[in-house]
């Protein structure tokens, strides 16, 4: 399980849908979700989950994208089994895990030290902890 530190900085809910923005080391996350963690609020800090299957990467992307969750990384280590290929990225200061399939990182020639660009659905990011509830 990926985990990611931060603050949240804005909640904007309509009937059980919220959409909450956060800061993650100076760059923007944003999650959506139907309802609200128990003490969650402007302000709190938080630590985000995301799954390893549910983090893509980029290379060479051009143009804009629907996610909402788009961090700069670096490829550290490339783990290739017989379907999937583990990916560890270093994204500020933290290390995040991806799985994605042998064929796709084959296909984007994925490399060690590789600048490329995480990518989270607002959907696929959760609120593990609230530490201030």
């Amino acid at each position: 399980m990926n985990r990611l530190h931060a603050v949240v900085t804005d909640v904007v809910g309509e009937q059980n849908l919220h959409i909450i923005s956060f800061d993650f080391q100076g760059s923007s996350l944003s999650m959506m979700g139907l309802d609200l963690p128990f003490g969650l609020h402007v302000g709190s800090s938080v630590v985000l989950g995301a799954k390893p299957s549910h983090l893509a990467i980029g290379k060479n992307i051009q143009g804009k994208l629907s996610y909402s969750n788009q961090l700069d990384a670096t490829i550290v280590s490339i783990e290739n089994g017989k379907l999937l290929s583990s990916i560890i990225l270093h994204v500020k200061d933290v290390m995040l895990q991806s799985f994605i399939t042998c064929k796709s990182s084959q296909r984007m020639n994925l490399q060690v030290g590789d600048e490329v660009k995480l990518l989270i659905k607002a959907s696929e990011l959760f609120v593990l902890e609230v530490n201030d509830a």
